[in-house]
């Protein structure tokens, strides 16, 4: 059971922040370009950063807490997964401040249809 750890604290990561899209209507997950386009510079550098790291064997991983599946550059699944999923739940936090404060970060539709803080 020790092998499904690192699955199971992203997957408690994901269950925790789930009730944020329904509850607050974070609108993140309804969103998937907008939340893809977010997720491609993140996974982009530290996968990056893994697949150097791990072949000039300045680290390595624990096999005892992961499922032994790995991908291109022997990065574990569960390394890009966390890749994934933590950014999500970050985002679905921010969206959820955001949501609960009425913080703008400039990208809401205006009355007249421009974006807010946008020069006119």
């Amino acid at each position: 059971m020790r092998h499904l750890s690192y699955l199971a604290v992203l997957a408690a990561c994901l269950v925790g922040t789930a009730p944020l899209e329904v509850f607050l209507r974070t609108r993140v997950y309804a969103r998937p370009l907008r939340l893809v386009l977010t997720l491609l510079p993140v996974v982009a550098v530290f996968a990056g950063w893994d697949f150097y790291a791990i072949s000039r064997r300045h680290w390595g991983y624990d096999r005892g807490q992961l499922t032994g599946v790995l991908l291109v550059g022997r990065l574990p699944l569960e390394e890009l997964l966390f890749f994934l999923v933590v950014p999500v739940c970050a985002v679905l936090t921010l969206e959820a401040v955001r949501a609960v404060t009425g913080w703008p970060v400039g990208d809401e539709p205006a009355v007249d249809g421009g974006l807010v803080g946008e020069e006119q």
